[in-house]
C-alpha cells in the first residue's frame, strides 16, 4: 500500500511541477500577453535542483529537495493505520516574502501551520460556557436528546396543541364574529 501511495504522490508532484513550470514560463505563443508580469517568474523559469534526497522503504519514506530559486521541501512518513506523514515547504512569494508551511497528515487530515495562514476567530464566551454546562450535565447523567418534553416545562397543557384548543374554545364562545358579506 505504501508503494502505491508513494507512486501516486510522485505522479501528483510531477504534474504540479509541470504546471508550475508552465505557469513560470508565462503565456504560450498562442496567448495574447508576452512574458509574465510575476516578479518570481525569471527565477522559476530555469531554476535548477540543488539538492534531492529520498529513501523509500516497505513501511516508511522520506524525501527532501531544494531548488536554486529558494524552494525547499521535506516530508517523512510511515505506515500506521494508514499513512502518517509530517513535513514542510517554503518558497518566496511574488511579494518577496518568504512563506513557510509545516504540516502533519494522518487520520485527522491535512493540518498545515504557517504564520501567513488565516486562523479561526476565538470561540465566544457564551458558547464556551454552554459547552462546559453540557459536559457537566453529561457527567451527571443528564442527557438532552433534543426533543421537547412537556413535563419539563410545567405539564402537558402548554405547547402548540394547547394553543389550538384555546383558539377553538374562544371561537365557540363567541369571541370571533362572523364575516358579513
Amino acid at each position: 500500500m505504501l508503494h502505491v501511495w508513494y507512486v501516486s504522490e510522485l505522479i501528483i508532484t510531477a504534474i504540479l511541477g509541470a504546471a508550475t513550470a508552465r505557469y513560470a514560463q508565462g503565456p504560450s505563443s498562442g496567448d495574447h500577453q508576452e512574458g509574465s508580469n510575476r516578479p518570481q517568474s525569471s527565477f522559476e523559469k530555469n531554476a535548477r535542483i540543488l539538492a534531492l534526497d529520498s529513501d523509500v522503504k516497505e513501511d516508511s519514506f522520506r524525501y527532501n529537495y531544494e531548488t536554486e530559486n529558494g524552494i525547499k521541501a521535506e516530508e517523512q512518513g510511515h505506515e500506521a493505520d494508514g499513512i502518517q506523514a509530517q513535513g514542510g515547504f517554503q518558497y518566496t512569494g511574488d511579494d518577496g516574502q518568504l512563506y513557510a508551511i509545516s504540516y502533519a497528515a494522518d487520520q485527522g487530515g491535512f493540518q498545515p501551520q504557517g504564520a501567513h495562514l488565516p486562523t479561526a476567530p476565538p470561540t465566544p464566551e457564551a458558547i464556551l460556557k454552554a459547552l462546559e454546562q453540557n459536559a457537566a450535565d453529561e457527567a451527571a447523567g443528564i442527557i438532552d436528546d433534543g426533543q421537547y418534553h412537556a413535563e419539563k416545562y410545567g405539564g402537558g397543557g402548554a405547547g402548540f396543541a394547547g394553543q389550538q384548543y384555546n383558539a377553538q374554545a374562544q371561537a365557540q364562545a363567541g369571541y370571533r364574529k362572523p364575516y358579513n358579506y
